[in-house]
């Protein structure tokens, strides 16, 4: 009997009739299907690099894939540890990431295992079934077919994808009269709009920069976010590498609000949006167009005259560029002037093949709701009554057709309000194909099955044609059998997919008329108040709200984390009495806004801006009620700019969460990140102090056995666009602490990116650990757990450490992070402790408990893999071996890492550079991280760079 009782209740759930035998068979069969269910598909995936067919347990596997962005993509090269994916890396082949990433690519992995996305279809308030979906559509298609497709309307974002414009094309071959919307919030109609203007069609203009020695930009962010970021950026820096004023980029740049371009360039002047028209239309009169004479604040009038002039001596190598926010007709002027400088600019036919822009392609969607067009809605991956304009009431006409069918990631607002909802798959999870901005193809591989019960869009666009349904590798397959014959297809399909590109892919560039002079009157400063928006750097347009290491990622400039603020220009701050946390309410017709206002040094008089992507109300766990929504705001005509707002104090104030506390330093800043200019740099007249030249110390000299790791930063080419904060998070399971923690300062990134203002001018600085050679963390610690290894890195032992913050209070640098609570061990944020969310945990690194200390450790994971690669080869570590998770990420490769041991490494040109420089190196902690000062290169005739 004991025995009969033990057998009964040792397997909990199953029924007491079963024997031991099949117990334990169904018991393991779960244990498998739960395996099965993280494992890689069935089908086969290309591995990036030479790898063993079968897989070693522990050993990472890497696969080259492609991620969209706002329709595009960017090629990123995924580590898969046995079948689970656990970072994103950019693809060095990929011409939209060469080899780097951003922050949204590098917290795509967080999004896979989101506990709160959709895994069921659901409908009438309760889970369904796809079949239960599918004979509620059935009926209905046939309906449509016998109509040719009269009724039937498919919303969309933008789509590159080849095959789906395929399914798109066959499926409007069976029904000519079914009709496609689409509509993407982070438009560029204006940019599209301009090219129609100039030149008479469709184009996109791609700018050579590295090509270029001067640049205006005219309210325009090309090294912002977006899927242009890390290819414009890295051209940007590279260009202004030289070392010579006469080989290095010079960068205008006239803005109403700081952009990371803004920050990087040399004569920058903050002006009303618009009154860039104005300056547009001097500019263009400098170069001899016939327009009429243009009103501009005398600053201004200086600033364009020096801009031309310089720009009309550097005929071939300057470019002038508008944008997303600035009418269709400055584009046209800016394409002009760039015909009459001969500027460094290629034009490719349209990658986006819609010849209608996102907001009249909306605007006629809702015209057809209401003419009574629209019976049956399919909307594929958007979410329209959350980002829509508010002038356009999207959202009542998606609640008068009678059939509803939303497919998407999440239960999200327009999911709330359609008939049905069915489940997505991730990026990671199904095959597809997509083209980069320049046209460029790739081969979307999945890394894991899907997770929950869910369908591709291929698969959508299958059912909706009722066709065989073919597994969705087919028909990515056949869409590029034409590509290459037959007979080479499986060859050319390996090396496609190891390589992560479609060979010779990118469109090819076209030949247009001479661009024509648009007719352009110039215009006089609104009344009021103009709202300026943007996307936001962080979330950009609110899909990615639930990714909590988004929204813990400090924002450039102001270091905003969970939520957005609406920044105030310091003048228009004092004449209203205003205070950062004090709220604002904005007042334009009828409709009104609250928001917390932030002052902006350096803004725009009469401008207030902000950005878009927050307020959600549907978004999940982690972004539900975060920020404001001003989507609401936005006017179809004129989505980006808001002219003759009022603004009021509402009486009350609000918490602004930020994890840099900016004080006026006045001249010390300048100490904390030195500049100079190219002509000092050539004239030897800047003198920073060196990294030996430190003062005594009574350590004990270190003594290190093989390596001697360390790491230069170039503050000239960091950007600040926090894509080495995500990768270090995503990299050292870094936990998210929440809104909370961030109140009373406990954020625990590794990596931060300090800001220092110099000459009214902001400029990046990224912060790891310095690991000091005379560290002064070490000699406090009563428990030995910060201490010095073999190989010169400050490293923590964990279980040694007993919290007692010594280190961290003798830390002068700040870059130590104390584990207040269990943020990855029972005391997560918000869903974060759930089992799914746990799947994205680097198995290399420890996931630290509450109590320790921790910091940034020179990814020594990475050190101790390229270690042992080289001691079973009898080798030492090669140049460029090692790479850091936070260089493998940086767009500009700002970031270097090396061995101080090999005399002839870069890492030592680097430390020997005239520009290098420790931070506080005046206190002899001997920091093995190093800096370039930044480098600026104003023109000589508008005098200095600070305008």
């Amino acid at each position: 009997m004991k025995a009969t009782r033990t057998t009964r209740h040792s397997l909990h759930g199953l029924d007491p009739a079963l024997d031991r035998r099949a117990a334990l068979k169904l018991f393991m069969t779960g244990v498998a299907a739960t395996l099965a269910s993280c494992g890689r598909p069935p089908e086969e995936v290309v591995p990036y690099v030479q790898m063993p067919e079968r897989e070693t347990p522990g050993l990472p596997l890497l696969f080259a894939s492609a991620l969209p962005l706002a329709g595009y993509g960017r090629g990123v090269i995924v580590t898969s540890v046995e079948g689970r994916p656990i970072k994103i890396e950019g693809n060095p082949r990929h011409p939209a990431s060469l080899g780097s990433t951003d922050v949204y690519g590098e917290a795509t992995v967080l999004s896979l295992y989101d506990p709160d996305r959709s895994k069921a279809p659901y409908s009438d308030n309760r889970t369904q079934s796809w079949s239960a979906f599918e004979a509620a559509l059935r009926p209905r298609l046939d309906r449509h077919r016998a109509k040719q497709g009269e009724g039937l309307a498919v919303l969309t974002g933008r789509i590159t994808s080849p095959s789906m414009l395929a399914q798109f094309e066959s499926l409007k071959r069976s029904m000519p009269q079914m009709k496609r919307y689409r509509y993407e919030p982070i438009d560029d109609d204006a940019i599209r709009n301009g090219t129609k203007l100039a030149f008479g069609r469709l184009a996109t203009a791609l700018p050579r920069f590295t090509d270029a020695r001067i640049v205006l930009t005219l309210d325009a962010d090309p090294i912002g976010a977006g899927p242009e970021q890390i290819r414009y950026a890295r051209q940007i820096a590279d260009a202004r590498r030289a070392q010579v004023p006469t080989n290095s980029l010079r960068l205008y740049s006239a803005e109403p609000d700081w952009s990371l371009t803004g920050a990087l360039a040399d004569h920058r002047v903050a002006l009303r949006p618009e009154l860039i028209r104005n300056l547009a239309i001097e500019v263009a009169r400098g170069l001899g167009a016939p327009l009429e004479q243009a009103t501009l604040p005398d600053e201004i009038r200086r600033f364009a005259a020096a801009a031309t002039a310089d720009i009309q001596a550097r005929r071939g190598a300057a470019l002038v560029m508008a944008g997303p926010r600035q009418p269709a007709e400055v584009h046209a002027l800016c394409h002009w002037i760039d015909a009459q400088l001969q500027a460094p600019v290629d034009f490719i036919a349209s990658v986006d093949p819609d010849a209608k822009s996102h907001n009249e392609s909306l605007r006629t969607f809702v015209s057809d709701v209401r003419g009574g067009h629209v019976e049956t809605l399919i909307i594929l991956d958007a979410n329209p009554l959350y980002n829509a304009p508010g002038s356009l009431g999207v959202g009542e006409a998606i609640r008068a057709v009678p059939f509803r069918a939303h497919f998407g990631g999440f239960r999200d607002e327009t999911a709330r309000h359609c008939t049905w909802h069915l489940p997505l798959t991730h990026a990671l999870e199904h095959w597809s194909d997509i083209r980069a901005f320049d046209g460029t193809a790739s081969i979307i591989q999945p890394l894991i099955l899907p997770l929950y019960d869910s369908r591709d869009p291929h698969q959508i666009l299958a059912m909706l044609e009722a066709e065989a349904r073919s597994p969705t590798l087919d028909i990515i397959r056949n869409q590029w059998k034409s590509a290459v014959s037959e007979k080479g297809l499986a060859d050319w399909w390996r090396q496609t997919l190891h390589d992560g590109v479609v060979a010779n892919s990118a469109f090819e560039k076209i030949s247009l008329p001479t661009a024509g002079l648009p007719s352009l009157a110039p215009v006089t400063a609104a009344e009021g108040f103009t709202l300026a928006l943007a996307s936001d750097p962080a979330v950009f347009d609110g899909g990615m709200a639930n990714n909590a290491w988004l929204q813990e990622c400090p924002k450039p400039f102001t270091s905003q984390v969970w939520g957005n603020a609406l920044h105030v220009a310091e003048s228009d701050a004092r004449a209203l009495g205003v205070r950062d946390g004090d709220v604002l309410q904005l007042r334009h017709g009828e409709a009104t806004l609250e928001m917390p206002a932030l002052i902006s040094k350096g803004q725009a008089a009469g401008v207030l801006s902000t950005t878009l992507g927050y307020g959600r109300t549907d978004a999940g766990t982690i972004g539900t009620g975060i920020g404001v929504d001003v989507y609401p705001w936005r006017n179809a005509d004129s989505p980006w700019l808001i002219d003759h707002v009022t603004i009021t104090r509402a009486g009350h104030r609000a918490e602004l969460l930020q994890t840099q506390h900016f004080f006026d330093l006045e001249g010390e800043a300048e100490q904390l990140q030195p500049r100079l200019t190219l002509a000092d740099l050539v004239g030897g007249k800047f003198q920073v102090e060196r990294p030996g030249g430190n003062p005594p110390t009574l350590y004990p000299p270190s003594h290190d056995d093989t390596y001697k790791w360390a790491m230069s930063i170039d503050a000239s080419a960091c950007i600040g666009c926090n894509a080495c904060v995500v990768a270090c998070q995503a990299e050292n399971n870094i936990p998210v602490v929440g809104p909370d923690e961030i109140a009373m300062g406990r954020d625990m990134h590794w990596m931060r990116i300090d800001h220092y203002v110099v000459d009214a001018r902001p400029g990046f600085s990224p912060t790891p650990c310095m690991h000091c050679e005379h560290a002064p963390c070490e000699p406090v610690c009563p428990v030995a757990a910060s201490i010095h290894d073999s190989e010169g890195l400050n490293v923590q032992v964990y279980n040694r450490c007993v919290g007692t913050r010594f280190c961290e209070s003798n830390c002068p640098y700040k870059v130590r992070r104390f584990n207040f609570a269990g943020y990855a061990d029972g005391q997560e944020y918000g869903n974060l402790g759930e089992d799914i969310a746990k799947a994205v945990f680097n198995p290399n690194v420890s996931v630290r408990g509450r109590g320790v200390m921790e910091k940034c450790t020179y990814c020594v994971q990475r050190i101790s893999v390229a270690r042992r690669a080289a001691e079973r080869e009898g080798r030492v570590i090669r140049e460029g071996e090692v790479v850091t998770a936070c260089q493998a990420a940086c767009p500009t490769q700002a970031i270097h890492f090396g061995d101080m041991s090999d005399p002839h490494s870069r890492i030592n040109a680097l430390r020997a550079d005239p520009r290098s420089y420790s931070l506080l190196g005046e206190l002899g902690t001997r920091p093995r991280t190093t800096y370039l000062a930044r480098l600026q290169n104003p023109n000589p005739d508008y005098g200095k760079a600070r305008t």
